[in-house]
Order: C-alpha cells, then sequence, then structure tokens
C-alpha cells in the first residue's frame, strides 16, 4: 500500500490523518460549480463569477470552495465593537453547582437570547430561549468559535451561505466558525438551546473514524444520520446587510453592499450540518460502561457527550449506577433534557451540573442501590467535559442551587441481597 505521497509503506506504518482534518470524510457539492477550482466560471451574461475559499488550519484543514456573483468583500461600514465577553462571578471553584436553566431570564432573537453560563479559555457554555427570528437582511457570524446548538424545545430554519438546515428536537446542529447564517424558528413553538461555542474544531471521535476519515463499524452513528445543507437559489440584491461578526469576544457590526446569499453553488468538505441525538447508538455492555462510550462531538480540548435511552448493564451482579469517579483532569458538565436520570436526585429539565475537577463526585445517595436490577433507561442528557477549569458567570451564581454541594449527604447503607 501506498502513503498520500505515493511511496509504498506497510500497513502498519499508516499514521492517522490529524483530528482536525477528518469530521465529516464524505465530499459535498450544491448548485453549479465550474469542472476544475480556481478556474474561469463565467455568468450569462459573460462576467465572472467570484470563487471563495472556506477553510481553517490555514490551508490544511477542512475547507469547501463557494461561487459568488459579486466578491463577498463589498464592506460599506464597520460599526465599533459591542464587549459580548462573559461576565465572571466565580473564577476559582471547587464546589459541585447546579443551576436551573429554565430559570434563567433570557429573551430576543438568537444572539440576544444567549446568556453565558460558564466558560474557560476553551469554550463558552450558555443556554438560550429565543422568542423572535433574527432580523430580515441581518446575519451573524462567529469568527472565534465552532458552534455546537442543541435544540432541547422548539423548531424551525438555519439559513446559511450554504443552503437551509431544518432542525428540532434533539438536533445537534454544528456551525463551522465564518459560517454566515441567521435563525427562523417556528413561531408556534418555545425555543430552548444549549450553545458550546468552542474555540478549537468540532469533530467526531477519531477512535470511530479509520486513517481516510470514514465512520467504523462500531461508531454509535454513521454518515447517513448527518443532514447537509438543503440547497437554496442565490439571492441576488445590493443594499445594506449588517453582518454581527464575533471576534476576540466583540461584535463588530460589518455592512456589506451586497447580500451575502449570493452564493450559486459550493463544493468541499467544510460546511455546517445537524445531527440528532436520538440517532445515537448507544454502546452497553455486562458491566458499567464509562463516560467515553457516550462521545459525539470531540476537540482538543474538551468533548460532548449524549446519554440516552438504552438498555442497562447484563453481567448478573451488574450495578448500572455510575462508580463514584474522580475528575482530576477535568469538569464535568450535565445538561438534563428529558427523564429521570437515575443517578441523581432533585433534578429537572434544563438543569446544569458542575463537578469540578480535583473532587471526586458520582451518584446520589439510595440511587447506587436502588439501581441493581433496574433493566434500563429513558434518560437523555448532554455532557460537556472540559481539560481546563470552569469560571462561572454572574448568570449561574444569581441562579444556582447553593445547597447541592451537600446532597451527597444522608447516605445509610442498604442490604442489597
Amino acid at each position: 500500500m501506498a502513503n498520500f505521497h505515493g511511496t509504498p509503506t506497510s500497513a502498519a506504518a499508516v499514521e492517522p490523518v490529524p483530528n482536525y482534518l477528518a469530521f465529516m470524510p464524505f465530499y459535498q457539492q450544491r448548485g453549479q460549480v465550474p469542472h476544475k477550482r480556481h478556474t474561469q466560471f463565467t455568468k450569462p451574461d459573460g462576467t465572472l463569477h467570484h470563487e471563495q475559499l472556506f477553510g481553517t488550519i490555514g490551508f490544511v484543514g477542512m475547507s469547501s470552495l463557494l461561487y459568488h456573483l459579486y466578491p463577498p468583500t463589498m464592506v460599506r461600514e464597520v460599526s465599533p465593537p459591542a464587549d459580548a465577553r462573559p461576565t465572571e462571578g466565580v473564577r476559582e471553584n471547587l464546589t459541585s453547582r447546579r443551576v436551573p436553566g429554565f430559570q434563567i431570564p433570557s429573551s430576543g432573537n438568537a444572539l440576544e437570547a444567549r446568556v453565558p453560563m460558564m466558560f474557560n479559555s476553551d469554550c463558552t457554555i450558555s443556554v438560550a430561549r429565543p422568542t423572535e427570528a433574527d432580523p430580515n437582511d441581518r446575519f451573524y457570524k462567529n469568527a472565534d468559535a465552532d458552534e455546537v446548538i442543541f435544540i432541547h424545545d422548539g423548531d424551525g430554519v438555519l439559513e446559511t451561505m450554504f443552503g437551509r438546515l431544518t432542525y428540532g428536537p434533539g438536533d445537534y446542529l454544528v456551525i463551522p466558525r465564518g459560517v454566515i447564517h441567521r435563525w427562523v424558528p417556528t413561531k408556534e413553538t418555545a425555543q430552548r438551546w444549549l450553545v458550546v461555542e468552542s474555540a478549537h474544531p468540532v469533530v467526531t471521535p477519531k477512535r470511530y473514524r479509520n486513517h481516510f476519515g470514514q465512520l467504523l463499524e462500531h461508531s454509535p452513528f454513521c454518515e447517513r444520520d448527518f443532514r447537509t445543507p438543503q440547497w437554496t437559489e442565490a439571492v441576488d440584491r445590493e443594499g445594506h446587510f449588517p453582518i454581527d461578526i464575533r471576534k476576540e469576544g466583540m461584535i463588530h457590526t460589518v455592512t456589506y453592499a451586497r447580500h451575502p446569499f449570493d452564493v450559486v453553488g459550493w463544493d468541499g468538505y467544510h460546511f455546517p450540518y445537524a445531527f440528532s441525538i436520538h440517532d445515537f447508538e448507544p454502546i452497553t455492555g455486562r458491566v458499567h460502561q464509562p463516560p467515553p462510550v457516550h462521545q459525539t462531538f470531540e476537540t482538543d480540548a474538551f468533548v460532548i457527550c449524549s446519554f440516552c435511552p438504552r438498555l442497562y448493564d447484563y453481567h448478573p451482579k451488574s450495578i448500572p449506577a455510575p462508580y463514584n469517579h474522580s475528575n482530576i483532569d477535568s469538569d464535568e458538565v450535565l445538561y438534563y433534557v428529558e427523564g429521570n436520570f437515575m443517578s441523581r436526585k432533585g433534578i429537572s429539565r434544563g438543569d446544569l451540573t458542575l463537578h469540578p475537577g480535583g473532587i471526586p463526585h458520582g451518584p446520589h445517595p439510595g440511587t447506587y442501590e436502588g439501581s441493581v436490577g433496574k433493566t434500563q433507561t429513558a434518560e437523555l442528557a448532554v455532557m460537556v467535559d472540559t481539560f481546563k477549569p470552569l469560571r462561572l458567570t454572574q448568570a449561574a451564581v444569581d441562579n444556582e442551587d447553593r445547597n447541592y454541594h451537600q446532597s451527597w449527604l444522608g447516605y445509610s447503607p442498604k442490604n442489597i441481597d
């Protein structure tokens, strides 16, 4: 066999493709594109379309080529930036915490409704309850971070320069940094979202991919489960089109002379997509499986896991509840979606719990023994494990359950036999 440069090599010597090069291992094409890249692509009137390379990691990361009716560089105005950085409430934390996410005041369009709860230099975790669509002809672009939006409640459409993605409850929408988009929630449905912004590329776990990037047979999902943008015709309009661009924690409003969705076609490997948590196929075993089996996305700095309805362990002496474990190297955030989470008491829909690195945590009193003999769970939750400590925002501190860290008191042994 040969490596990517054509040099013969043994199968054992083939090195995996770097993590950031293979998160979506299939090529996509929409609309019209020329036969060869970087060549003349004329309009019916004989003038040229304008090619844009959209990619990250310089010229070695994932990329797509977009073809615009006009140059995507026609700036009319740049407004002074507005500070959008989270307001810090607790910097150094070694306390387990619970924040009732549904009690956080939140409203407005998709950007205005975001309320950061926890953050570090690698990610920001927010809740949002958008109550209105993004303004017509106004758009958003995160130039700092990839975004993963988990739709807890609500449905609608995400409009992007790549096309449209419809969404509904349980969907993860992965939006690579730099994608121009606007949200159009369905008016009749209440919206509740969990928003994770990542300073690092968001990819599928590399252990579930071969060295070409294809998802393997033992992966809890496959390429069929990912929904890619539906093509829409190019918008050919001149005017004033403001784009709110997040850069270094500031929102810069840049107004362009042409509509940003004037794309007649694109192709490549880099685009927004949707994945439903309900399409995640849980991995189970005879004894309790560790959290990595629930992993759905990863970065170099944190992972995102999906806890889904599943059969419990089937060893005759199994204990379905998780064992106590020490978070020495990571902070663990759980966002509770649906069902009765079997290892916790006093948890409601939309709650966030933070179990910081450095101290052990585990099931609440009675749930360890109470899980014995149970055969399945209907719980649904999203977990974010970060490798750097998280800081709490003031909004999280103002709304938290201040007694949560004491909720493991009152344990008394129970006779299982």
